[in-house]
């Protein structure tokens, strides 16, 4: 079995280059933590020196000079050591989401839609921001504090080793009301990450429903959902933090208080003549600053949890399973005529799909039709190669989709579906999508064979018009007219059209079929529609029926051989007759 890497493993993968820098931030950091001790240190001499009567007042100014010195270098190599380490964050930071980004292109389409789009925004960008701190201060300050306990501590049992044992006595006694604060800790945590990500789903819903909300008078109901979220959400951290509290008050003040026990024993040691009056100074002086570090490497005990959750989150989908497709030169196709041989496929343990066979050869116009959720789109998704086939196999002009490179087959299709997507870009850019490296001219005029030209001059600036996030500057049916423009510009072999006509009104479908048959012409067409009248004249009508083949034919052939096709004609005539 493949050993599942670490937290600190994944984080050094993701620093890449820039792991050097959180070495050299963790050198910094002990150096500066050196020279953190030195003060210490003088300061023990100095008042030792005092003790002993000496009174040269160069020797006491060369003392402060040197803590002036070491103190400046520490705040020198601290401000090194940080901005080493946040170097190192931010290159992280930048490649989990550079990484994120590029495994959901290569994800099904079907296990993208499950996480969601307000999970996966709150993943890789909330989620991923929170942990900038965590990565930027852990690595050098952890590393630095430890140094100075480990330092600390060999001095004092280098001065004495019983009083070293005596400035630990607090530290025990501090650690179990620590544990104590820990009970339940999975269970809490787990509780705020599930509060906020149903606040951040929530809130998603609620301003992206927000039109819906108000015309059906659901406002106040969808706003006490978003309000009840929110509650859950503090209320989470809240009851945590009542239940830490005490635990966490008593652990802050017995752990540091070393003078508790230092002073008393070293007193009476000193007393009895067991030590000597030069040696309880510096223990005085460095058992004060002991347990300090101690306190702040466990500070970040939470913190290190959190990255822990969030790196699991990340690496739960960087470790998705992934489209198999081949990175290969191209492969020669005999044709571009496709073929489903005895497809099954389902999502999660549902098939909606039992054994397809079907053939759509080049240049032939091909309707998929049936009753909603008869499995029509999954066909046409699946021949996107949004998902892969669970069993049989899809051929393009003999040779398995599978075994095509996603750039090569990914050229071969343009597809344009029933919900339209448009980038926060100018109209123009939108439709050169299609065609990176097509002119100004050859946008404008893939524009004009499909009808657009006229509505987009219209808009306040033409071709150069904001269309906005996801187009929602512009209406439905502008958005579906750019996106054929966009299919006609890329000059696909096969063209997949997934009610591609869906938020036209009457007066413009006809524009739009009439560029339709442009874009087709000498291509494979596949078309998913609900108004039969645009696809009688089609090459191959193939009715779909719970996932199975009810009929295959012409127009006149289905009429007269298969009932649901004439039941669907039948509802279709109807309706059309009764506007």
């Amino acid at each position: 079995m493949k050993q599942k890497k670490g937290t600190f493993a994944w984080v050094m993968e993701f620093a890449g280059q820039k792991r050097r820098d959180y070495i050299l931030s963790a050198g910094y950091a002990i150096l500066g933590t050196l020279c953190q001790l030195v003060p210490f240190l003088m300061t023990a001499r100095i008042v030792q020196k005092l003790l002993a009567g000496d009174r040269t007042f160069h020797g006491y100014l060369m003392d402060c000079l040197v803590i002036a010195g070491a103190w400046g270098l520490r705040v020198l190599f601290h401000a090194i050591s940080t901005a080493k380490s946040h170097v190192a964050t931010f290159a992280v930071l930048a490649n989990i989401r550079r990484q994120g980004l590029e495994k959901l292109t290569r994800m099904p389409l079907g296990d993208v839609q499950k996480l969601g789009s307000g999970n996966l925004k709150n993943i890789l960008v909330e989620r991923v921001d929170s942990i900038e701190t965590t990565l930027a201060h852990m690595i050098p300050e952890m590393t630095g504090n430890l140094c100075a306990v480990v330092v600390t501590l060999g001095l004092l049992f280098a001065i004495d080793w019983r009083m070293a044992l005596v400035s630990l006595i607090t530290f025990p006694v501090g650690l179990i009301c620590f544990l104590c604060m820990m009970f339940g800790y999975e269970e809490n945590y787990s509780r705020t990450v599930r509060a906020t990500k149903h606040l951040n789903d929530t809130a998603v819903e609620y301003i992206g429903g927000i039109e819906v909300i108000k015309v059906f008078g659901k406002a106040k109901s969808s706003y006490q959902k978003f309000v009840d979220a929110a509650r859950e959400g503090a209320a989470s951290y809240v009851d945590w933090m009542r239940k830490s509290n005490l635990y966490f008050t008593f652990a802050m003040n017995i752990m540091p208080a070393t003078l508790v026990t230092v002073l008393p024993i070293g007193g009476l040691w000193v007393k009895n003549g067991s030590l000597a009056v030069s040696d309880l100074v510096p223990i005085i002086i460095l058992a004060m600053g002991l347990i300090v570090p101690v306190i702040a490497c466990m500070s970040f005990s939470d913190s290190i949890a959190k990255l822990g959750t969030v790196m699991g989150e990340i690496t739960a989908i960087l470790e998705a399973e992934e489209l198999s497709r081949p990175e290969t030169r191209p492969t020669m196709l005999r044709d571009h005529t496709l073929t489903l041989d005895n497809v099954h496929f389902g999502y999660g343990e549902t098939e909606v799909l039992h054994g397809i066979d079907l053939t759509f050869r080049e240049g032939t116009v091909n309707a998929l039709v049936g009753p909603s959720g008869s499995g029509k789109s999954t066909i046409a998704k699946l021949i996107a190669s949004f998902w892969d086939v669970q069993a049989g196999g899809i051929d393009i002009g003999g040779v398995d989709i599978r075994d095509l490179s996603p750039e090569q087959y990914y050229g071969l299709i343009a597809y344009v579906s029933q919900e339209n997507f448009l980038f926060d870009d100018t109209v123009r850019e939108n439709i050169r999508m299609g065609r990176p490296t097509a002119t100004d001219a050859e946008v404008e005029q893939a524009a004009k064979d499909c009808g657009c030209w006229d509505f987009i001059m219209g808009l306040e600036h033409g071709f150069d018009t904001i269309a906005g996030s996801g187009g929602g500057h512009l209406s439905g049916g502008e958005r579906q007219r750019i996106c054929i423009a966009r299919a006609m510009l890329k000059n696909a072999p096969i063209v997949i059209l997934d009610e591609a006509t869906a938020y036209t009104d009457p007066e413009n479908e006809a524009i739009m079929q009439a560029s339709v048959a442009k874009l087709v012409q000498g291509k494979t067409l596949i078309v998913i529609a609900h108004r039969l009248s645009t696809i009688v004249h089609a090459d191959q009508i193939t009715v779909i029926e719970q996932g199975r083949i009810a009929g295959n034919g012409t127009h006149d052939t289905l009429l007269a051989s298969c009932p649901l096709y004439q039941k669907l004609w039948a509802a279709h005539t109807a309706a059309r007759d009764s506007l």
